[in-house]
């Protein structure tokens, strides 16, 4: 039988509006690197390394799914990039300095990221209003 866990999780990507699904990756990505940096601190590499493979795959996932109509969409590519390079520099030196230097970026990110999905929708109430 299926972990319940997983089958919500599984629900809640396959209804998410696509800015939710940003919010989703974004906060799978903090998990991933929070697990990494304790993975690290607690000596077991096998699960870093996991873990850390693991965000960089969401953050391939956040770059294919920019629409590069939108000006923002170029410095989040260059900032999405950056954060892969910086991993693979971690996963490579085992430097749990560069993992929370992410960590902290998307971070903010997400933070900023949650607060324009909901101003958008705030908008969006006031003008069915209307």
């Amino acid at each position: 039988m299926a972990n319940p866990y997983e089958k919500y999780r599984e629900v809640q990507v396959l209804t998410a509006s696509p800015e939710r699904l940003v919010l989703l990756l974004y906060e799978g990505a903090i998990r991933f690197l929070e697990e990494a940096r304790a993975a690290l601190d607690g000596g077991d590499l096998a699960k870093a390394h996991e873990r850390l493979t693991r965000t960089q795959d969401i953050l391939t996932e956040l770059i294919t799914g920019l629409d590069f109509n939108y000006e923002v969409s170029s410095n989040l590519y260059r900032l999405y990039d950056y954060f892969r390079r910086r991993l693979v520099e971690a996963n490579v030196r085992k430097d749990p300095g560069a993992v929370q230097e992410v960590l902290r970026f998307l971070k903010e990110l997400r933070d900023t990221w949650r607060e324009a999905v909901v101003s958008r929708k705030a908008g969006e109430s006031i003008e069915s209003k209307g």
